[in-house]
């Protein structure tokens, strides 16, 4: 794991304007983290990220959200100062990056493409040792502060374990424990439900709520649409290196139109009376058929369906999801095994 959170105190108080910001109280309106035309091209001419615009507001849970290879990596590790952008600028905390990460980072927790662990260490043996190079850790209070992230992340009872014993999953909670050894402005998360089962997925999205609930604002990485939706107040959609759109959840999901759904046995006469009443994308997945909504009344394609004797269990339009956003914003699918 890349673990920015452990950073050492800077000599030089890392000049003017690495100094403004970190140490400055924010108000809820101001963005913790802001881009402006964020570039990053690698040798070879790859372009991984392309001039990206971003604004994450101070006390949201934001969803960084795009399918394997779409830059979110990329751009994290430019804002943690872990790797140089190509052009463009970065502020974390109201501060430039990476030249201020000596001011910033020990306000920020992070998890980055997953945790680097002893292996024959115990997870609490290697908390141990994540706090004790964290220079402004009191040594005093170090196996409470330890104890209690273990808690925090339900790892308690495991916490005598040797790590390479770790399932993936145990794996992820333990590198998240490590970023949540101190308090935090910002946590920053690449992919943290990554390895978990359905119940260890929903732990962590309660454990952000709360941290969000405690002013923390937590900046998550994610391919997955539907955890994004659930925990996030805020988001932006990134393909191919480049910003989609972004802003709140639901106004962004409120922009794609939902999906009218038929439920009944009679799925292929269904999906031949709604072609002929001109509905579009028609899919036929067992007892249902679904389409883009009707440009006409809802209530004249339902009379038609009953009047070729189509049974009609359930007729409604779903609202539409992230992934209905997504779809009409790039005009693809989105790719959730990346």
């Amino acid at each position: 794991m890349d673990q920015p959170s452990a950073t050492e105190p800077d000599p030089e108080g890392s000049g003017d304007s690495a100094s403004e910001g970190a140490d400055e109280s924010q108000g809820a309106d101001e963005s913790v983290i802001h881009t402006h035309a964020l570039t990053k091209r690698y040798r070879g001419g790859q372009l991984a990220v392309d001039g990206l615009d971003l604004t994450v507001p101070a006390g949201s849970v934001f969803g960084f959200l795009g399918p394997n290879g779409s830059g979110k990596t990329t751009t994290i590790r430019m804002l943690m100062g872990l790797i140089e952008p190509t052009s463009g600028s970065a502020r974390v905390l109201g501060s430039p990056m990476p030249r201020a990460s000596r001011t910033v980072l020990p306000h920020v927790g992070a998890l980055i493409e997953g945790p680097a662990l002893y292996g024959f260490l115990s997870g609490r043996d290697n908390l141990v040792r994540y706090d004790a190079a964290d220079p402004t850790a009191d040594p005093r209070t170090r196996r409470a502060r330890v104890g209690a992230a273990l808690d925090r992340v339900g790892l308690s009872a495991a916490a005598g374990k040797k790590a390479k014993a770790y399932s993936l999953g145990m794996k992820q909670r333990l590198g998240l424990a490590a970023a949540l050894l101190q308090p935090r402005r910002l946590l920053v998360l690449d992919e943290p439900t990554n390895g978990l089962d359905p119940q260890g997925m929903r732990e962590i999205r309660s454990l952000v709520r709360e941290l969000a609930s405690d002013g923390t604002t937590v900046f998550l990485s994610s391919h997955l649409l539907d955890e994004i939706e659930q925990v996030c107040t805020h988001a932006a959609v990134m393909a191919q290196g480049r910003l989609i759109t972004q802003g709140l959840v639901g106004d962004l999901a409120a922009g794609a139109r939902g999906r009218l759904v038929v439920t009944t046995p009679d799925t292929a006469d269904a999906a031949r009376v709604l072609k002929e009443q001109g509905v579009a994308d028609v899919v036929i997945a067992e007892d249902r058929v679904t389409s883009e909504p009707p440009e006409g009344e809802l209530a004249d394609v339902n009379a038609a369906l009953v009047a070729a004797g189509v049974r009609v269990r359930g007729f409604a339009v779903e609202r539409a999801s992230l992934e209905d956003a997504f779809v009409a914003l790039t005009g693809e699918g989105f790719d959730v095994a990346g």
